[in-house]
């Protein structure tokens, strides 16, 4: 076991870890955030997308050791209260859901494009998204609603 410090969605916290511990698995098993998936566990799907530090990861390609001191931010940290994040609200308002499986995954990736790229195409959309797979195989309304939460956010 290993001790661990971060900061989970704004709460700082202390716990003993498992050395061996991914990051996913320790998200949704011992922080009880079920909405980062496992998908594939290999690091191919994108369901289990997390922000560390700001930036887009698939946390089953992550120990948790690795997040010592980092701030992580799931797919529950993203809206304010009962407020949808614009991302959360476009996928919701565009059919972007589907099954919903990789959603998590979608919406925290879409996130860390839009901060990169605020003003994307739909082309540059699609290439950013490659590392995410939706099995529902409908991605042109996925890319809708990426397209109109960029849009929604850059009118603010």
């Amino acid at each position: 076991m290993a001790q661990v410090s971060l900061n989970l969605n704004g709460t700082p916290m202390e716990c003993e870890v498992d050395e061996n511990s991914l990051l996913s698995t320790f998200l949704r098993e011992d922080c009880g955030l079920t909405g980062t998936h496992i998908g594939c566990d290999t690091s191919q799907c994108g369901t289990c997308v997390v922000h560390i530090n700001g930036q887009s990861v698939k946390s089953c390609s992550m120990l948790t050791l690795q997040a010592d001191g980092a701030d992580i931010t799931t797919i529950e940290g993203i809206a304010d209260g009962d407020d949808l994040h614009p991302m959360q609200a476009a996928f919701r308002e565009h059919h972007g859901l589907q099954c919903g499986f990789c959603t998590a995954g979608m919406v925290m990736s879409a996130i860390d494009l839009l901060r990169h790229h605020p003003a994307p195409s739909k082309a540059d959309i699609r290439a950013y998204m490659d590392g995410n797979i939706c099995r529902c195989t409908g991605y042109h309304n996925i890319v809708k609603a990426i397209d109109a939460a960029a849009k929604e956010m850059a009118a603010r």
